[in-house]
This record gives structure tokens, C-alpha cells and sequence, in this order.
């Protein structure tokens, strides 16, 4: 089996005079105007200034960003590694049910391995999506700006992590969660960690098209330098797959052009469906309790829906697989929406006919992914808490 390479790198990181509450910012791909306008005025160096290049700015957008990195760099707003060196993360946060948490992963630089390779695994489809937003953005900073998250299937690799190293920073998020980021150099403990990561697959979580685009720009690199630049690397947080390494919360699904009424009639077949009642972020608790899915009207009311097993034999343990067994061969668009409360208002103001809320996918069924080199249904997985950007940064140095 060929395994990827994981090696420490000389990180990019703010000036410990800037607080990092103020300059570090929750992934791209969740952020609004009006958020990025916010983290602006919390302060002009947000790292979101490089990350998220306005569309006013026109073509030009992505060359204005990486003359503003450049700039942080020369005036020590943003500061080098004096080596290379592994970074953990910890967050500490309290998960959907109350309880205090602590997860540890490691950023570094993950090897950026062919399509189909063993080493580095998908988990689940992806949804098209334009790739050329980071593509572009990478070519002009020559910098990764964000981690991918991967997921080691190699048993023991928190233990090598919790021990504390040289922190050299903390964030607090708008959620309340504590991101701790602490250096690595000593050489014995980057060869273990390296070691660990490098002797098993990685399970990719979440960024698979940032990992995506990373490959398209391998291959571009190459082409020009050969194939011994850092482009051969892209930078990811790993984590061991285990249970108490990892929150994993669903994300639902809005179905359009289909009224609520016409949807269940077609689900009926699969799930027996009962009244439920209004629904309330109290829902997913009671569904998990009843071991079904809830079907979300306009007006607010659920209908449980209890998978009848014998229609559903030999599907997977996933509701976005039975849902998709349910309605496959239908003309029926659906998005994805984490969160009941943000749910029950696309429903309500006639974003979509209806919703299904669905239960988290087990840590047991994304181990078997892995092990079975399986794929899960599109926005299968969501985990939490989101990694900040801005924390580490990984220059490319072409």
C-alpha cells in the first residue's frame, strides 16, 4: 500500500503583536459580505483581506491579494518560521450535547497524491463546483492560505500529540471555541509525528476541492520546475479517526420544485412516516431517540420517518443513502443546509418545498468508508468545530 508523506515546513504566522482574535477568520466557503465586511473592521490585516479577494476588485483581485501578502511579510505583520516545524491545533469547545471537549491534530504538509491513489482517500461525492476561485488564488499568492482536514487511520497517533509544545497562539471563534496553536521543532518528535501520519492512508474530511485544486497545482509546478518543489505537499490538519478526536454533526437536505405533500408520498414506500409534531432544534435529539429522519413542512411541522428495513436491505447505515435509494430516478433538486434553525427558515420562506433533517453519520460508518474504500452521498459529514484560517499559513516558495 503507498502511503502519503506528512513533513514539518517553515510556517507563515501573524506577528504575536496582533492579536489573533482579531486577524484570523472562519473557512471562505462559510463566509458572507457582510461577515467579511465585519472581520474587516475588526481589523484591515483579517486574514480575509488575502483569503476571500473581492469581486470588486476585478481581474485583478488575485494579484492585489498576493501584493497585500507580500506586504505583511516585508513589514512583519505576518512572520517566518526560522525552521521547519509541525503545528498542533487543539480546540477546546463544548459539543451538541454540553459536554467540555478537546481535539488535537497536527498541521503539516500532507503529500498531494494522484486521483485514485491509495494513500489519500475521498470519503465521500463531491457536488460540481467552480475550483477556479482557489486555483487562481493559489497560483498568485503562492502560499496555502487553508488546511485540508485529513483523518489517520494509524491507532495511537493522539498519544504522540498531547503532549504541549511552544504555543505561539489562541483564537476564540463567534461559537465560543478556543483554537490553541503550538510549534513543534524538536527533531524526534517531527520524526514521530511524521512516521505516525506517513504510515497509514489519510481519509480526507473536509477540503476535498482544495485538495483537488492542489493536485491541478502539482501538476502545473511540475511542468515548470520538476517535481521537488513544496507543491508536492499541500498543507492539512490531521487527526487520528477516533471517537473522541472528532464532532460530527449532520447536514440536512432542502429539496425544490417538489411540495411536501408530493415528497412524502414518494418516501412512503421506504419510511413509515407519524406526525411530528412542530419542529425545534430539540428534533435531532428525539430522532436520534427514535431512530428516524423528520420530514420538514412549510409551516414548521415534522413528519418522522422510520426507515422500513426490508425496502431499504442493503443500503448502508446512512439516511442521505436512504433518501437517495428513496427518490433515485426522480427530477428533484436538492441542496444542503447545516443547522434546523436555518432549515425551517428556507422552508418557511419558500426557499425549498421541503426539508428532511437527517442524523449524523457514526465515526463506525466513516471508519468502514476508509477500510472498504467506499464513498458516502454528497455533504455527508459536517465537523466541527471549523478549523480558523489564518493561524498557519504554508508558503509554496516556487
Amino acid at each position: 500500500m503507498q502511503v502519503p508523506r506528512f513533513e514539518p515546513f517553515p510556517a507563515l504566522r501573524y506577528s504575536p503583536t496582533l492579536a489573533l482574535d482579531d486577524v484570523t477568520a472562519p473557512p471562505y466557503d462559510v463566509l458572507s459580505d457582510s461577515d467579511v465586511d465585519a472581520l474587516l473592521a475588526r481589523h484591515p490585516c483579517n486574514i480575509v483581506a488575502v483569503d476571500v479577494p473581492r469581486e470588486t476588485g476585478g481581474a485583478d483581485r488575485y494579484a492585489a491579494a498576493a501584493r497585500k501578502l507580500q506586504q505583511w511579510i516585508t513589514d512583519g505583520t505576518i512572520v517566518r518560521d526560522a525552521e521547519p516545524a509541525f503545528t498542533l491545533y487543539r480546540m477546546n469547545f463544548n459539543d451538541a450535547s454540553g459536554r467540555t471537549r478537546e481535539t488535537v491534530g497536527v498541521l503539516g504538509g500532507l503529500e498531494v497524491v494522484d486521483e485514485g491513489d491509495s494513500g489519500v482517500l475521498p470519503h465521500e461525492r463531491t457536488t460540481p463546483k467552480a475550483k477556479s476561485d482557489r486555483l487562481d488564488l493559489t497560483r498568485a499568492t503562492i502560499t496555502n492560505l487553508s488546511p485540508v482536514w485529513g483523518l489517520s487511520l494509524r491507532q495511537g497517533l493522539t498519544d504522540l500529540l498531547r503532549d504541549t509544545a511552544e504555543v505561539v497562539g489562541h483564537s476564540h471563534d463567534e461559537q465560543g471555541v478556543l483554537h490553541i496553536v503550538e510549534r513543534v521543532t524538536d527533531p524526534h518528535r517531527i520524526a514521530a509525528i511524521s512516521a505516525a501520519v506517513s504510515a497509514e492512508s489519510v481519509l480526507i474530511a473536509d477540503g476535498h476541492h482544495r485538495y483537488a485544486i492542489a493536485r491541478t497545482f502539482r501538476d502545473e509546478v511540475r511542468r515548470d520546475h520538476g517535481n521537488d518543489t513544496p507543491a508536492e505537499l499541500t498543507l492539512t490538519y490531521v487527526a487520528e479517526l477516533v471517537e473522541e478526536q472528532l464532532a460530527v454533526d449532520a447536514i440536512h437536505r432542502l429539496y425544490h420544485g417538489i411540495s411536501a405533500g408530493d415528497l412524502l408520498a414518494l418516501l412512503a414506500p421506504y419510511f413509515e412516516a407519524s406526525p411530528g409534531g412542530t419542529v425545534t432544534a430539540a428534533t435531532t435529539t428525539e430522532m436520534a431517540t427514535r431512530g428516524a429522519l423528520c420530514l420538514v413542512r412549510p409551516d414548521g411541522s415534522g413528519v418522522w420517518l422510520a426507515p422500513r428495513a426490508a425496502a431499504l436491505a442493503g443500503a448502508r447505515d446512512l439516511d442521505g443513502e436512504y433518501l437517495e435509494r428513496a427518490l433515485a430516478g426522480r427530477d428533484i433538486t436538492v441542496s444542503y443546509q447545516h443547522g434546523v434553525r436555518q432549515v425551517l427558515d428556507l422552508v418557511a420562506t419558500g426557499h425549498a418545498g421541503a426539508a428532511v433533517l437527517i442524523r449524523p453519520t457514526t465515526i463506525a460508518e466513516i471508519r468502514r468508508t476508509a477500510a472498504e474504500r467506499l464513498l458516502m452521498p454528497p455533504k455527508s459529514t459536517f465537523f466541527t468545530p471549523k478549523l480558523r484560517t489564518g493561524l498557519v499559513l504554508r508558503p509554496l516558495d516556487l
